[in-house]
């Protein structure tokens, strides 16, 4: 299956490069490019990208607006890549929130950036090493309110140790390691919990463990 970008980014010099790399691969095609967050939702409608590469800071609407309008429209959207040049960018806390499914710093190699295209796409969220563990300790500390474990009561208890690994940023193959388990049985419990709790993927996980106060900066 090919999968179908749209580049988003108000300098065009990067959209070229990130377009010329995508296009060398057979299983990716760049679909459009779009150099404001309005643009790349009103693209997004025409063209139903599988992927969106969003830059953060653009002119007319930034790409956290653009990311909250484009997650948020019909039954099926595509997920957003969110490209950032700050690892601590307070914008990334914000499209978290708005429903980004990954990060990615955009001086990594672009072969780290194919290979996050192709990760998203599959239906798994992604963070560039660099980003996670100060992302979700950065959102953490600005989570409102008190814990609220409610939203948890349905999980079990080696499901709640899941979710609390998920939300520590670790893989399927580092959750089978900590609690001792196969790989697979790992992905297992990772997308029961993701049903159970009506979650699209990875990142969402990870708000919900730092809203629930499952997880706290200091683990």
């Amino acid at each position: 299956m090919t999968i179908r970008v749209l580049v988003v980014d108000d300098q065009a010099m990067i959209r070229e490069s990130f377009r010329v790399a995508l296009d060398s691969q057979s299983d990716v095609d760049v679909v459009g490019e779009a150099g404001t967050g309005a643009e790349a939702v009103a693209l997004t409608r025409d063209l139903a990208p599988d992927v969106v590469l969003m830059d953060v800071r653009m002119p007319v609407m930034d790409g956290l607006e653009a990311t909250r309008l484009i997650t948020g429209s019909g039954e099926a959207p595509p997920k957003v890549l969110v490209l950032t040049t700050f690892d601590l960018d307070e914008h990334v806390y914000g499209a978290l929130r708005a429903g980004a499914s990954g990060f990615m710093l955009k001086d990594s190699p672009l072969s780290d950036l194919i290979n996050a295209v192709r990760v998203v796409a599959s239906g798994h969220a992604l963070f560039a090493p660099s980003i996670t563990r100060r992302l979700v300790a950065a959102y953490a500390d600005r989570a409102p309110g008190k814990p609220d474990g409610t939203a948890l009561r349905h999980l079990t208890p080696r499901e709640a140790e899941v979710l609390r690994l998920v939300a520590r940023g670790l893989s399927n193959a580092e959750i089978a390691e900590a609690l001792t388990i196969a790989e697979q049985t790992a992905k297992s419990h990772v997308s029961r919990v993701l049903t159970k709790l009506g979650l699209r993927d990875r990142a969402q996980a990870v708000v919900l463990a730092y809203e629930c106060g499952l997880v706290v900066p200091a683990e």
